[in-house]
């Protein structure tokens, strides 16, 4: 095919692309587009950042093989639609954005490896990346010592905060104990059995469950705890301790791919949706595609965010979701706290005038996304996001249904008092 310039197929080409490329505007507003020549690149990179007049590269870790790819997928897909939709805008600061990926593959010491090889090999402007908390600890120290900045779309324990992380997912107090507080609310539940994978984020969660449950919120008593390794896929000996204990609720924070066994497992052991109230941190429509609506039926999911959604917001999002990566994509709470990553980053290097990361993260605080896909979002000065709570009960067929929502945005607070 030709490539003159003049050539009226290219620009025609070149029209429709456009074209396409706008119809992502509504759904952010139209606040990058600039009809000025762009800033001079010596004004907006003092710091040998891999930025050019015409491009700036940013990092993508996340892990894209081991037990973690499950739920790491989603994210990756959503960085990178959020990416090629500002590109179709023009840019961030003129500048088209160019991503380097790097694969984590579940396992910690190659996240701080990768980390490393992005911020001072490649001098990446910003990363998109980790899931697990094991991840970020490993990666933190690194990003902290070579002044990177990182945007983290998992929700987590809390118990955290630092200048080079802006946390895009929720916080303990707008999961888990409003989760906790939900059940002990609409479903009288006063015995809580503790379930998770072997690593910080399911064990410092369940402190924080423990303590809410027995002594901050008193809502009742533990009777049960258990971890299992990452991976795990023998959940028997776990399933007959909670047959013994009769909970009036299972409390799970279970990872990756054990979710496909421990689901499975528990529904041939007769422990049913219909039966047995079971409200999870961690089953998303991402962990759903391998557990199976079946299996998951009846029991809850505590998470800002569901592919079910009715908002205008939503609808735009899913729908370009599923252009992009096929009509069974499907959407989970992590994959659209990913997509707010590139968005929320974009505004900041706006506001800032420069792609250098103490300006873009003095520039953050306040800074609003009214288009998230979960309805509306705004940066705490802690680097949290102002989000709302929800509660959904899995379908059979592997969709979500809402039943609750907080009233207001829950402003995030990663120390709550009396949770140390």
């Amino acid at each position: 095919m030709s490539h003159d310039q003049n050539d009226p197929r290219n620009s025609d080409l070149s029209r429709r692309r456009l074209l396409q490329g706008m119809g992502a505007l509504p759904l952010m507003g139209m606040t990058g587009l600039s009809y000025g020549a762009p800033p001079a690149t010596s004004a907006v990179n003092t710091t040998k950042l891999a930025v050019t007049d015409t491009e700036v590269v940013v990092g993508q870790l996340h892990s894209a093989t081991g037990t973690m790819a499950i739920s790491e997928t989603g994210s990756i897909q959503a960085e990178q639609l959020a990416i090629d939709q500002i590109n179709a805008m023009g840019g961030v600061l003129g500048r088209k954005i160019r991503v380097i990926k790097e694969d984590g593959a579940s396992d910690w010491p190659t996240f701080a490896e990768k980390s490393k090889k992005l911020l001072v090999n490649d001098r990446v402007a910003c990363v998109f990346g980790c899931w697990t908390s094991a991840s970020r600890k490993a990666v933190l120290p690194i990003f902290e010592k070579e002044n990177g900045l990182l945007y983290y779309p998992t929700f987590y324990e809390g118990l955290e905060q630092s200048k080079n992380v802006i946390y895009t997912g929720q916080e303990a107090t707008q999961q888990i104990i409003w989760g906790l507080d939900w059940g002990a609310k609409e479903k009288k539940a006063k015995t809580f059995f503790l379930v998770g994978s072997d690593y910080i984020w399911p064990r410092t969660s369940m402190k924080i469950a423990r303590k809410h449950i027995e002594s901050v919120g008193k809502l009742g008593k533990v009777v049960g705890e258990e971890y299992y390794p990452l991976g795990n896929t023998n959940f028997n000996s776990l399933i007959n301790k909670i047959k013994l204990a009769k909970p009036d609720c299972i409390f799970a924070a279970v990872v990756g791919g054990s979710n496909v066994a421990f689901y499975k497992q528990l529904k041939a052991a007769g422990i049913t949706g219909a039966k047995q109230f079971l409200l999870t941190l961690s089953v998303t429509e991402d962990e759903m595609l391998g557990v199976g609506g079946e299996n998951f039926a009846g029991f809850y999911s505590s998470m800002k965010y569901f592919q079910s959604l009715d908002n205008a917001n939503n609808k735009k999002f899913v729908e370009a979701f599923k252009k992009a990566y096929g009509p069974k994509a499907v959407i989970g709470d992590v994959t659209q706290a990913g997509y707010l990553g590139p968005w929320l980053w974009k505004a900041a290097v706006e506001k800032a005038g420069s792609f250098d990361v103490d300006k873009v993260v003095a520039a953050s605080p306040g800074i609003e996304l009214k288009t998230a896909p979960e309805g509306y979002v705004k940066v705490h000065e802690n680097h949290h996001l102002y989000s709302k709570a929800r509660i959904a009960q899995g379908q059979p067929d592997g969709t979500f249904k809402v039943v609750a929502e907080s009233k207001d945005l829950i402003e995030p607070n990663p120390f709550p008092k009396g949770y140390q």
